[in-house]
């Protein structure tokens, strides 16, 4: 059967020559005498099944063979199924390559050069190559680079007749999944063919494990990130219960620890401020009087001026309030504007009379916030006054109870823009800013 094939194959080369003198009838009968007497006298040749023609030498295979050399058997069926490619610009080698792979039960498409195939690539599925190592025009090596830049998961097999370990080593290099060494055998190349698709679905797999590893850990990032906002939220409902507890206290100022937080965040954000600072100044500002829980009614609730004695009592809620929120964790930060909201510009503030870039930014931010909202909010001791009173105290200090940068920023907004502010529902953006959420589109939006 196998030399049927091949002499089938001779006469698909040799043809287009011999129908020039011999009628085709007469052409086919003669090949067909051939045959018959070929296997008429040599039949221990068929029996074997050993051929050695045209330098190509190989065996009939059996399953049995198969199991024997220990091969995956799930590996050697998509081998045996494998939709060949066979590249090679001489026409016999190809047609003998081609009925042997077939005859192993595989299906195959053959081109004479690399061009043709990477023009057939485009229009067939091709599950994998067997290209010879040098041909005119581009060369094996050269199909196996294009075939790796466009189509990378292909099995690709280099086939030559130079036994040189330095060619397969650089063909290996470049991408080969193996290298065969003239003249071919079936079971040499399905072997070959076995072992590249091993290969490829190792490669496979691994790639599956890393895009299943990717999805979950972003499926383990996005719980993270819910439990951390669901912690950021426990903070918000903390501080929102402790600024109650503030404005309970102290019922003369109620509302101010949140008027304050805002003006302050509305600064921030024209000063460009990052969502760390805007969440740090939101806290810090919310609980600056938290340490007045602690200065007795006497003094934090009388109606008149107070005493020098009355006065320290009073400026020392600003190291209860630090001592208290310090400890937290979380709170860190914004403690130390709720120690530094009484410091001065030029150093005459309280308690530790801190001066110019000593105190902290979000500190310097709060003094201007705070003073605005007290001139601006009713007191036991007098009525609101008008935004414009407090423009003209901001800007008659500046430089000396406050930030100059700072104070430019507020007088650089119209009043009306502070109005809006004040008016603003405060929960909802106080809760932004703890959850450290940027409040840019809030502070534009007034």
């Amino acid at each position: 059967m196998y030399l049927l094939c091949l002499l089938i194959a001779e006469t698909q080369a040799t043809w287009p020559i011999l129908c020039k003198k011999v009628p085709r009838r007469i052409y086919r009968l003669a090949t067909a005498v051939i045959c018959m007497v070929y296997i008429q006298f040599y039949p221990s040749i068929l029996r074997t099944g050993e051929i050695d023609l045209m330098n190509f030498s190989f065996e009939t295979v059996t399953s049995d063979s198969y199991s024997n050399s220990g091969v995956d058997t799930t590996l050697l069926t998509k081998a045996r199924c494998a939709r060949l490619l066979i590249v090679d610009d001489e026409l016999a080698h190809r047609n003998v390559l081609a009925v042997m792979v077939e005859q192993a039960g595989m299906s195959c498409k053959t081109v004479p050069s690399a061009i043709e195939a990477l023009s057939l690539l485009q229009r067939a599925p091709i599950d994998a190559v067997i290209a010879d190592l040098n041909m005119p025009g581009i060369s094996g090596l050269g199909l196996l680079r294009e075939v790796r830049r466009h189509y990378p998961h292909l099995v690709f097999l280099m086939a030559t007749g130079l036994d040189d370990v330095r060619i397969g080593v650089q063909a290996m290099q470049q991408g080969a999944d193996d290298y065969l060494i003239k003249p071919l055998q079936i079971d040499v190349l399905m072997l070959g063919l076995q072992r590249a698709f091993h290969k490829r679905w190792l490669e496979q797999e691994v790639d599956n494990y890393r895009q299943s590893l990717e999805k979950m850990v972003c499926k383990r990032t996005v719980e993270l990130q819910n439990a951390l906002g669901q912690v950021e939220r426990s903070y918000a409902d903390t501080l929102d219960a402790l600024g109650a507890a503030i404005d309970l206290r102290d019922g003369q100022t109620a509302g101010h620890s949140r008027r304050v937080a805002l003006f302050a965040i509305k600064l921030l954000n024209e000063m460009h401020g990052t969502p760390e600072q805007l969440k740090c100044l939101a806290m810090g500002a919310w609980l600056h009087d938290i340490g007045k829980l602690a200065i007795p009614d006497a003094i934090l609730l009388k109606p008149g001026a107070l005493t020098e004695e009355e006065r320290k009592i009073m400026q020392d809620h600003v190291r209860i309030g630090y001592n208290l929120v310090g400890r937290i964790p979380f709170l860190a930060d914004a403690a130390e504007i709720i120690l530094a909201h009484h410091e001065r510009w030029d150093g005459s503030g309280y308690p530790r009379g801190l001066k110019g870039a000593e105190i902290p930014l979000t500190a310097r931010i709060f003094a201007v916030a705070d003073t605005v909202d007290a001139m601006t909010s009713d007191r036991p001791y007098r009525s609101a006054l008008p935004y414009q009173d407090a423009r003209y105290e901001i800007e008659r200090k500046a430089g000396i109870h406050f930030d100059s940068q700072v104070a430019g920023v507020f007088l650089n907004l119209p009043n009306k823009t502070w109005e809006a502010v004040r008016e603003q529902n405060s929960a909802i953006h106080l809760s932004a800013a703890f959850a450290g959420i940027s409040l840019e589109k809030s502070g534009d939006s007034v």
